[in-house]
């Protein structure tokens, strides 16, 4: 299967590109936020969801980064950089999506399962999901229980930056 490449720039386009994240694993340690360059970027290891229901089913991941342009700020809740490397903690992304504020501003959000959220206000949506290389066989395909939405709010901890090198 060849290998994806999408970009988003409004709410429809992310959409699609939430779709095909669902449910894609990530280390905490593995999400970038770079604000001298208005960036972020997020190295995660998405479920093929095209494989699993095509004519032959297979269960397979692919290494995969999303990266974020123009974003002004970044919040996180329940997935603090610093608890992060000291537990090696892994997040399982749900779903994408992107409120308009005062066009083109808005909001993303990334919603992970346990609570998680990271938050990032952006100038305009401009967002890629890539994948990175070949994808792998995995024993099964995801699935948990969907509960009523999360409390709280993402008015959380901001990210620091991440260290150049």
């Amino acid at each position: 299967m060849d290998r994806l490449k999408l970009i988003a720039l409004d709410k429809e386009d992310i959409e699609v590109v939430s779709a095909h994240l669902q449910d894609a694993v990530v280390k905490a340690a593995d999400i970038r936020w770079r604000p001298a360059e208005k960036r972020l970027v997020i190295a995660l290891n998405r479920f093929d969801w095209e494989a699993a229901h095509g004519t032959d089913p297979e269960f397979r991941r692919r290494r995969a980064a999303l990266r974020f342009e123009r974003v002004s700020a970044c919040k996180c809740r329940n997935c603090s950089a610093v608890e992060a490397v000291q537990t090696d903690r892994v997040l399982n992304l749900l779903a994408v999506v992107f409120e308009s504020t005062d066009q083109p501003a808005g909001v993303v959000t990334l919603t992970f399962s346990g609570g998680a959220a990271l938050r990032l206000e952006v100038e305009c949506l401009e967002a890629e999901l890539a994948d990175l290389g070949p994808s792998w066989v995995t024993e099964c395909c995801p699935a948990h229980k969907v509960d009523g939405d999360m409390p709280g709010d993402l008015d959380g901890e901001i990210i620091q930056p991440s260290k150049q090198g």
